[in-house]
């Protein structure tokens, strides 16, 4: 395995679907340039939420009508149910497509009924239904939610989740999410799903989603890296984790921060590709947009620039 990595910038999707207060749209799009800018081959963009359920991305059309098309940069949407991947087709077939669609599952039946309102079975199907209708269009990744422990049922067996891995590479998804949704895994439990996940699906790209809740997202991601995962998701400032309308957990729910990972990564040595000075332009940037301090030590520290050299900002 090499020592580089490739991160998902999460802020503009699963950071904002916090947010009880809206973000404008030219705020949005000023954002994801930045990251363009920044660095990021991978960036969450939107999501085809149901506008009402969802308010934070009523203008997801707009956003990707204005995004900056960079070559080798892929643009992520999340779709919860086939009308909504028949909106990404509607913008696909109009120039202003995304490059990915993330499909959500949940490894519980009680958090798929609060977060999706319906049952396993009946996403499954849905999640059938939805890749049938992308039709090869877009780069699919499917996405296990509470993958480490559901904060309704508790514990969540190992094979259920190995389960839906190989569910999902069975319909055709290229990459597959591993979310640690309200923060319960821990360097061990982490190590010893992505270990078995890494060695079950060689030819599938395993993507690591933590949350900070008990502030052990970044121990949990360097157990991932270990373990041999190359993709992560994160957020800049640490923010984001589920609806602002829907309440379940405790704690602050947010992503692993950016900012944070990223100068852990390159004081190991790990390459991120990622300018460290535009990076934390982008970092104040969020901070601005949602007019408060947010959760990133580095923000407020700087990054490392004792342990590895070319990290100096």
């Amino acid at each position: 395995m090499t020592d580089e990595v490739v991160l998902c910038e999460c802020f503009a999707r699963d950071g904002l679907q916090h947010e009880p207060r809206f973000v404008p749209t030219d705020t949005k799009v000023g954002l994801l340039r930045q990251f363009v800018e920044t660095g990021f081959t991978r960036i969450e963009a939107s999501s085809y939420s149901h506008p009402t359920r969802v308010p934070a991305f009523a203008d997801v059309r707009d956003v990707l009508r204005a995004l900056p098309r960079t070559p080798g940069v892929r643009f992520k949407n999340t779709c919860p149910n086939p009308k909504a991947v028949q909106r990404a087709l509607a913008d696909f077939h109009d120039g202003a497509g995304a490059d990915e669609l993330s499909f959500l599952v949940s490894a519980s039946e009680s958090h798929t009924e609060k977060n999706l309102r319906t049952t396993r079975a009946r996403q499954w199907d849905n999640v059938a239904e939805m890749t049938r209708l992308a039709d090869g269009k877009f780069v699919l990744v499917g996405v296990v939610s509470v993958a480490f422990g559901c904060p309704f049922e508790g514990w969540v067996d190992p094979d259920v989740v190995v389960a839906d891995v190989a569910r999902f590479a069975e319909l055709g998804a290229s990459m597959v999410t591993i979310g640690d949704t309200t923060g319960v895994a821990t360097p061990r439990t982490a190590r010893s799903l992505f270990t078995r996940l890494v060695t079950e699906f060689p030819n599938l790209d395993v993507v690591a989603h933590f949350h900070n809740t008990r502030g052990t997202a970044i121990a949990n991601a360097v157990a991932a890296l270990d373990a041999g995962i190359r993709f992560f998701d994160s957020a800049m400032g640490g923010v984001g984790g589920h609806p602002s309308t829907i309440q379940y957990g405790a704690g602050l729910t947010g992503n692993v921060c950016t900012e944070d990972l990223v100068s852990v990564f390159e004081a190991m040595g790990v390459r991120t590709g990622l300018d460290l000075e535009a990076l934390a332009r982008a970092s104040a940037a969020c901070e601005e947009a949602l007019a408060r301090p947010l959760y990133s030590m580095v923000a407020r520290a700087g990054f490392d620039t004792v342990s590895k050299e070319s990290t100096r900002v």
